[in-house]
């Protein structure tokens, strides 16, 4: 019920996910609105239950208060179902960061999981890119960047397909002197890990292949998301402005249609639908506020793979082997308790 266009685009992406690929849904929020969209479709056969609540969390609500004052929202509502095992992901267009929070409240963190991080997949030359934390996190410790690492390398190996995925560190350069002091404390400690780590990476080795997982602050992490989301539209418009200014550039572009299309296809969010929201004891799926029918609809699919490859357990069983390392525990000690606040992805 958060979403920019809700809940008209979620029903439609939900109808379509349910047609496509057989996948059960719960549209969970105020059931009159959901019921008069369902009505507009065709519904026949499709695996599709309605579960009214009553309040709803708005972008603008703060995370705390929507957990905590509005306990029969759309979101917390999902969430509860996930608990008492009637519904196996949560998808979400609405307040990210309510969505986090309600996340950790109902469903509690995985075991060996300080905080919670938002991944995200982005295109590379080589394939795909997973970047984490993009949003959940503005202030990070050390051992908080090491156990993105983790659930990266755990995402990579068992959602991606990666035998041996490559971790890479976002900074201002490769140079170990360089960086903040987050990052070389970081650094240290994925040096010693043992992860198949890459050491520092910069912004253009997100896009090259040279690594396939991402590993920053979700301060950093959104900047990189909303400006790769920028460029990506602001380069679609503009090819589109100089194809259509003149006769043989309208004709070259007639002739390279096909490869255009495949290109937005790449960069378009709506074709992943959603960023995962890992370190939490069940599966949720954060998608943009404006998402498309078509990015919902892909993004439950996404939810849906997500559950049945049961990454948690596996989580769980990584962290366990990789056990907490003197390195990280030095890092715990050294470092300051931050504030904790949350970007609105």
């Amino acid at each position: 019920m958060g979403g920019d266009s809700a809940p008209a685009v979620e029903v439609e992406g939900a109808v379509a996910a349910a047609r496509q690929w057989g996948i059960g849904v719960i549209l969970v929020g105020d059931s009159e609105r959901i019921a008069a969209e369902l009505k507009k479709r065709d519904t026949s056969g499709l695996d599709l239950k309605v579960v009214h609540a009553s309040e709803v969390v708005g972008m603008h609500d703060s995370a705390s208060d929507a957990v905590r004052k509005k306990k029969d929202s759309s979101i917390r509502v999902a969430f509860r179902l996930v608990k008492e095992g009637e519904a196996q992901a949560v998808v979400s267009a609405g307040n990210s960061g309510a969505t986090m929070a309600a996340g950790m409240f109902v469903l509690k963190r995985v075991k060996g999981i300080d905080r919670p991080a938002i991944a995200t997949i982005m295109p590379n030359l080589k394939g795909q890119t997973l970047i984490l934390d993009v949003g959940g996190n503005v202030d990070c410790k050390p051992a908080h960047l090491a156990q993105f690492a983790a659930m990266g390398d755990v995402y990579a190996r068992h959602v991606m397909g990666k035998v041996d995925p490559r971790v890479g560190l976002l900074s201002n350069g490769e140079e170990e002197k360089k960086g903040t002091e987050l990052t070389r404390r970081t650094h240290l400690l994925l040096k010693n890990s043992s992860f198949n780590y890459g050491g520092y990476i910069e912004g253009r080795d997100i896009f090259n292949g040279s690594v396939d997982v991402v590993v920053c602050d979700g301060f950093v992490g959104n900047v990189v998301l909303k400006v790769s989301e920028g460029i990506a539209d602001a380069m679609t418009k503009m090819l589109r402005a100089e194809f259509g200014e003149r006769l043989l550039a309208r004709i070259g572009y007639l002739l390279a249609r096909p490869a255009f299309k495949a290109f937005k296809k790449k960069v378009d969010y709506a074709e992943v639908g959603g960023a995962p929201l890992l370190g939490i004891e069940g599966v949720g799926m954060i998608c943009h506020g404006g998402s498309t029918s078509i990015a919902i609809k892909n993004a439950i699919r996404m939810a849906h793979d997500f559950a049945a490859q049961d990454l948690n357990r596996k989580l769980t069983q990584h962290l366990e082997k990789i056990g907490d390392e003197p390195e990280e525990q030095q890092a715990r000690d050294v470092c300051e308790e931050p504030t904790s606040r949350t970007v609105e992805a």
